[in-house]
């Protein structure tokens, strides 16, 4: 199992997105599947400036995930950032919310001074699977002062086609990284 999606046959070890495709995720897990009540959930943190929920959120990370995290000997949590355009239209990064909580929690160091978002993208749930792929392209970037560490935590709100992690991944790596994990609040179920 890599990205924690459903799998349509019990006996296949990867979901049917990712046979298809090579990763730069060693793998990932997700709190809860996206259906209700979850989405609902989600939109208030991100768009009702409920950031409260992101503590809360985190916290369950925490909870569930604590021993899978410590168990990756994880050196580094990393948000997935947002075009500062977003930010500063929202007001905060959903994923950074989450990701000091989970450093609050587990003790690891988060920065938010590594991977940027360079290129103001269209919204990836308005695109299918190819152009979600195509519209990341240069998306991101890895500040050149960062000293690369082996083993990175990447957390996002929501893995749908998992294209922003590994666009995410793949930079991380780029720039020295030899293991990404993921972690996100849902995921979606893929089948």
């Amino acid at each position: 199992m890599r990205c924690g999606k459903p799998l349509q046959n019990e006996s296949c070890e990867y979901c049917a997105d990712c046979q298809e495709k090579a990763s730069n995720v060693v793998q990932g897990r997700s709190l809860w599947l996206h259906q209700d009540p979850v989405p609902e959930s989600v939109y208030r943190f991100k768009y009702h400036n409920r950031r409260w929920y992101g503590v809360l959120f985190a916290r369950e990370m925490a909870v569930y995930y604590g021993k899978w995290i410590s168990s990756k000997k994880i050196e580094a949590i990393i948000p997935v950032p947002l075009h500062p355009s977003k930010k500063r239209k929202r007001g905060f990064n959903q994923a950074e919310i989450l990701a000091r909580e989970l450093s609050e929690q587990t003790g690891i160091p988060v920065y938010t001074d590594v991977l940027f978002r360079i290129r103001k993208t269209s919204p990836q749930k308005m695109l299918g699977p190819g152009e979600r792929k195509a519209n990341l392209k240069g998306a991101f970037a890895v500040s050149a002062k960062w000293k690369a560490c082996r083993n990175v935590l990447l957390i996002d709100d929501i893995y749908t086609t998992g294209s922003t992690i590994e666009r995410c991944a793949g930079m991380l790596k780029k720039a020295g990284t030899e293991n990404v994990w993921f972690l996100t609040i849902s995921i979606g179920q893929g089948i």
